[in-house]
């Protein structure tokens, strides 16, 4: 009796133990869910705001469709990646869409009345500080990808992930000139 008492004591411990280790990585998932929703809701916002900077824009720039209709197609390129939930899409659609608003900035540089309306200044510095918002929520997705990936990867946290058909997440990466500021000055060759 004294035996059985014994067993089903350490099989409540490990019953107990593998509960902890699941609700773990449970809440691990779950924060990554939680850090790419909050980047989805700054892709969203600076989504919204990209159709008013080109219109106020189309308003100055008549001869300068070329760049405008490019802000556009990566506009819906990092729309239709965010809508799939693919974050390596995300990441070559982003880089699109940067390299989209860097030559509508610096073509803004050639219209000195769009450079000075205040409502394009605003748009600008909005969507500006979307992409720094961005830059920080990125970071934090990734601390939560990471740790639960290591999770998963390590034991004994790795046996209860493997039987319950936890999968790594992926890193959100983008270039390094995906990521670094738009160089209006270098635009112009000065």
């Amino acid at each position: 009796m004294a035996a059985l008492v014994i067993v089903l004591f350490v099989l409540a411990l490990f019953i107990g133990y593998a509960a902890t280790i699941y609700n773990g990585l449970v809440r691990a998932r779950n924060e990554v869910k939680l850090t790419w929703s909050n980047i989805d809701v700054l892709l969203v916002q600076r989504h919204d705001e990209l159709p008013k900077l080109i219109d106020v824009c189309k308003r100055y720039m008549q001869f300068e469709s070329d760049t405008l209709e490019r802000v556009v197609r990566a506009r819906s390129a990092v729309d239709a990646a965010r809508s799939s939930g693919d974050v390596s899409s995300v990441s070559a659609a982003e880089g699109a869409l940067r390299t989209g608003l860097s030559g509508l900035y610096a073509v803004a540089e050639r219209y000195p009345d769009l450079k000075t309306n205040a409502l394009f200044q605003q748009l600008q510095n909005r969507i500006s500080g979307l992409e720094t918002e961005i830059a920080d929520r990125r970071e934090v997705y990734n601390d939560a990808v990471n740790a639960q990936n290591v999770r998963i990867e390590t034991f004994p946290d790795a046996i209860i992930a493997n039987l319950c058909n936890f999968s790594p997440a992926k890193l959100l990466k983008f270039t390094a000139d995906q990521t670094s500021d738009v160089d209006v000055k270098l635009a112009f060759g000065g």
